[in-house]
């Protein structure tokens, strides 16, 4: 374990899911997070380029509360979802039509899982969050717990149309009652860790927290998953087709051997 470069605790609680399990579903870390999806369209797109099918075993890491996780259970997959946030593991338990294994862990230590799923999804940029040396060391997590012939889908911003479109600070959700989150940005061109300073609004308090999560391009992350013993490795956006530089996300598709 390394030191947390933010308290994540603190970004991953109950105003969190104020803001963003409504109907508002603003963008969260950059431009068109959580909306470049609209209504099934990420659960179509996991299940196309995963070839997933009815019984296989999914494990979606990081899996907030829980709207893939209880998606593709409702669908006839085995899943498990993991995460690190009590409060958002309470509301995908609420949230859930069907049976799903969810369980509070850390992505950089999973359980005794070795070789136990068929696919791993990591979805909304819940990759990154950690230095160079740890995120790594989460591929390789990701690896150990897929059987042979495994693939894993992770979901990020797409640098070339992020780095084009994020603006210094904006509001990044609002809602009617007037409450909203303000966020100020800033790029470390060094370690490119986009971090964000942010002021939740609600209830007329006002409280201050930071996050950082570190942006990837394609070929770097794809090496990184090579290193990690993946291969195959292919990019896709959020429509599912390859990864062009106007596409809002990166969705990196990679197997095992």
């Amino acid at each position: 374990m390394t030191a947390d470069l933010f308290d994540a605790t603190a970004m991953y609680e109950e105003d969190y899911l104020h803001f963003f399990a409504t109907e508002s579903k603003g963008p969260t870390h950059g431009p068109l997070v959580g909306t470049a999806y609209r209504e099934d369209a990420a659960v179509d797109l996991v299940w196309r380029l995963l070839e997933l099918a009815p019984g296989m075993a999914v494990l979606d890491l990081c899996c907030g509360h829980g709207t893939m996780a209880n998606a593709l259970a409702a669908r006839g997959c085995r899943v498990t979802g993991l995460d690190s946030s009590p409060v958002f593991l309470e509301r995908a338990r609420a949230d859930a039509t069907a049976e799903v294994e969810f369980v509070a862990g850390d992505m950089r230590a999973l359980p005794d899982w070795t070789g136990r799923f068929d696919r791993v999804i990591n979805w909304t940029t819940a990759y990154g969050y950690f230095d160079d040396a740890t995120n790594r060391g989460v591929l390789g997590e990701i690896a150990r717990v897929l059987r042979p012939e495994g693939r894993v889908a992770m979901d990020l911003d797409n640098l070339t149309r992020f780095l084009a479109s994020v603006p210094p600070s904006r509001i990044t959700s609002a809602l009617d009652n007037g409450d909203m989150l303000v966020d100020r940005h800033h790029l470390d061109p060094l370690t490119m860790r986009f971090e964000v300073e942010r002021t939740v609004i609600r209830d007329g308090r006002a409280r201050r927290l930071t996050f950082v999560k570190r942006l990837f391009a394609f070929p770097e992350l794809r090496d990184w998953l090579v290193a990690a013993g993946f291969d195959e490795v292919a990019g896709f956006g959020e429509d599912g087709e390859p990864l062009t530089a106007e596409h809002h996300r990166m969705v990196m598709v990679a197997g095992r051997s």
